[in-house]
């Protein structure tokens, strides 16, 4: 029997249990309505989303400019066609118009019209009027978006420069991929509202978020001299049986590149097209391997022996640390001795007599060994570090190499004089033509680079591209007696088939063996600026294995000369070498 004080104690346990519900009730209550209320247009959304079927679209890719505004990367209108499952009425019909239009196998289509997914994507970069004719057929499950395929308008013109880009619009080689976060814009998307069976309801119309395009991107590149450097580097590979020739043209005073050749270039509307003849028998990585090479761009991803043009950095170096002068004297009896090794001069019987001037317009191997050997290991190391070939140039293309040099520790005598006159170590190209200019400009080390500015949508400048500058690498002063030097090589020298009529020329020419030594197989090279006295111009040929005469100066200094005919007076360069 229940006591009254056990009866009391029971009441306030159902009281503090009812109190307990009551409470929990009432947050309850205002959760629910704070739910329904408050938050209704945010669940509203979020149960819309639930039953959105999402199409990307593609953003309008940033076009790449030259230097004058002529487009050199676009974008071409295409289409992307796809299936849905749940809304195919008809799909023996879809598969047959589909395999039709888009020329591909029956198999492949069934194969996406039977997969049981919210959209199926059965061909991208499709023709828009291919395109238009599917949307004509009203196939129901069928869906054709517009979207952006890139477009090259010069084909094959400066292909290992500007790249190209995926089926995903993405950069994967060239300027594309450097310049991609500027390039590639925003996606949009289309948003269908569907049923729970996954079926879209027409009435519900569909939802569009724009895409943003991509900035435009204005380069140095000046087409015409692209178009011109690209005949000539052309004709000289067929005309000397050459394996390729590559062409630089740059502003010593800037780094801003005005052309990049390297033929045989690739269509870059068409990069992954295998050459004429290639085996069919070949696997997927010989072929990937095939078209890395073609792909290759050997200005900056390749490195080779300078030869001679490399005497430029000798006689810098000697010039400013005063081992050297213009009017010193020396003798070539066509060989010198270092250590045990005896190392010829390219003239066997000789220069005789001659001062550092005469030497450098003679080309003579003994006089900038002797010039090397003067200087010593560590102070040739010293100005071989200063002038910047130990690091890479920063130009703004994917995948440069980097120099190839002896250590310190392991380069003797016979190491330095090699090296004096460009052979036993290895640089790219466009080290080369930056470390040339970055002497004969005053001594400002600059950066080579093809960005100049990018551009947003309505054409206002949104940035100023900017490179790095040492200055102080040599002095003015060894600067201008250099180039007073390298006129005379054009002039009265080595580099004579370089001059252009009433015009100032410097320049140096090379011939250096590949590797291996007595494969005989030759590197012909000229390196050479306009107008001396103050260079505004700088170019580059460099002929890969010509057959027969494999000699720069007449090899490669005739091209650099015709490419001076043409674009020095459309540069503007108005300096004269005679009586008016």
């Amino acid at each position: 029997m229940l006591t009254d004080n056990n009866k009391i104690f029971h009441r306030k346990k159902i009281l503090t249990v009812f109190l307990i519900c009551a409470g929990v009730f009432v947050l309850l209550f205002v959760r629910l309505l704070y739910l329904c209320v408050w938050q209704a247009d945010y669940y509203a959304g979020r149960a819309t989303q639930l039953h959105e079927r999402e199409r990307s679209i593609k953003a309008a890719r940033g076009r790449i400019l030259d230097r004058n505004g002529e487009v050199l990367a676009d974008n071409k209108t295409v289409c992307t066609v796809s299936v849905i499952h749940n809304q195919i009425e008809d799909p023996e019909e879809v598969i047959r118009v589909l395999a039709r239009e888009l020329d591909l196998t029956e198999e492949y289509v069934q194969k996406r019209v039977e997969k049981y997914s919210s959209m199926e994507r059965v061909k991208s970069n499709v023709e828009k009027t291919t395109g238009d004719r599917i949307r004509e057929y009203d196939l129901a499950g069928v869906k054709v978006d517009e979207d952006y395929k890139r477009y090259y308008p010069y084909g094959h013109l400066a292909s290992k420069v500007l790249g190209f880009t995926g089926g995903d619009n993405q950069g994967i080689i060239g300027l594309e991929v450097v310049y991609d976060e500027v390039l590639k814009g925003e996606a949009g998307m289309i948003l269908t509202v569907t049923d729970a069976k996954g079926i879209e309801v027409e009435a519900a119309g569909e939802r569009r978020i724009e895409p943003v395009p991509g900035h435009d991107l204005v380069t140095s590149l000046d087409m015409n001299i692209q178009t011109y450097a690209t005949q000539l580097a052309s004709q000289a590979m067929a005309a000397k049986e050459a394996d390729s020739v590559s062409i630089l043209v740059m502003r010593p005073d800037t780094g801003e590149i005005l052309a990049m050749v390297n033929v045989p270039e690739f269509d870059l509307n068409d990069p992954f097209q295998l050459p004429e003849g290639t085996p069919e028998t070949l696997g997927e990585e010989q072929k990937q391997n095939l078209l890395n090479g073609i792909w290759r761009n050997g200005c900056i991803n390749d490195t080779y022996e300078p030869g001679s043009t490399f005497k430029i950095i000798t006689a810098a170096a000697g010039l400013e640390a005063g081992v050297v002068t213009p009017d010193s004297s020396f003798s070539c009896p066509g060989l010198i001795m270092v250590d045990d090794r005896r190392i010829h001069c390219h003239k066997r019987a000789g220069h005789g007599a001659q001062d550092f001037v005469h030497a450098t317009m003679n080309s003579c191997n003994p006089v900038f060994i002797t010039v090397g050997l003067r200087l010593g290991v560590d102070s040739y190391y010293h100005y071989f570090e200063q002038f910047g070939l130990k690091q890479k140039t920063g130009i703004d293309l994917p995948g440069e190499a980097g120099t190839i040099m002896h250590k310190k520790e392991n380069m003797g005598n016979v190491e330095l004089a090699t090296v004096a006159f460009g052979q036993s170590f290895q640089i790219t190209p466009i080290q080369l033509i930056t470390t040339v200019s970055s002497i004969i400009n005053g001594g400002r080390r600059i950066t080579p680079h093809f960005g100049v500015r990018v551009l947003d949508g309505e054409g206002h400048v949104e940035e100023e591209l900017e490179y790095p500058v040492t200055e102080g690498i040599v002095s003015g002063e060894t600067s201008q007696t250099l180039r007073g030097i390298l006129e005379k090589v054009v002039s009265e020298g080595s580099g004579k088939n370089g001059a252009v009529a009433g015009f100032h020329i410097g320049g140096k020419t090379a011939a250096s063996q590949t590797l291996p030594r007595g494969s005989g197989r030759y590197i012909a090279s000229f390196i050479g600026f306009a107008p001396a006295e103050d260079p505004q111009v700088i170019a580059l040929a460099i002929v890969n294995n010509p057959q027969g005469v494999y000699y720069g100066g007449q090899v490669a200094a005739p091209i650099i000369r015709q490419l001076f005919e043409n674009i020095i007076p459309y540069l503007g360069i108005k300096e004269y070498n005679g009586d008016e």
